[in-house]
């Protein structure tokens, strides 16, 4: 089943069990589906990588605004923008542990015959493609800049 047909099930059961937060998420999720699929030169198709970057998208910004929240005092705001983060993140594939994450860099590191900080942007172009929906940018970039440092 394709993730869009996924989450449309999903509001329909979250519905039934009157689960607030999940419907809510999932309803913002889907119109932003919606969105890509019916965007110029979309062919009203949405693939499920297309998908996944949307949604990994939509929880960077609710950890970012979450963030915004707490700085300004506001934890009942921050509570709810995480309560949505979780949700969309069960959707998501296992993100990578800190170990798993330097051992793939250093295999792509070997791959590309990178040696220094010249090399950055090579190593992040293939890193960034081969484990996009595992980590996020910044974690792949510290890593990065650690090995090639």
């Amino acid at each position: 089943m394709a993730l869009f047909e996924q989450i449309s099930e999903d509001i329909k059961n979250a519905m039934k069990a009157k689960d607030k937060v999940r419907l809510e998420t999932l309803r913002n999720v889907k119109k932003y589906f919606l969105e890509a699929k019916t965007a110029p030169g979309a062919n009203d198709t949405l693939t499920d990588d297309a998908a996944m970057k949307i949604m990994q998208k939509l929880v960077k910004q609710g950890k970012d605004t979450a963030a915004l929240y707490q700085n300004q005092g506001r934890e009942d705001l921050a509570s709810d923008e995480l309560a949505q983060v979780a949700v969309i993140e069960e959707y998501l594939p296992k993100p990578l542990s800190a170990e798993e994450l330097e051992a793939a860099v250093k295999a792509i590191i070997e791959e590309t015959g990178a040696s220094s900080m010249k090399d950055m942007g090579k190593v992040m172009g293939i890193a960034s493609k081969k484990l996009a929906g595992k980590a996020e940018g910044a974690a792949i970039s510290g890593v990065v800049k650690k090995l090639l440092a």
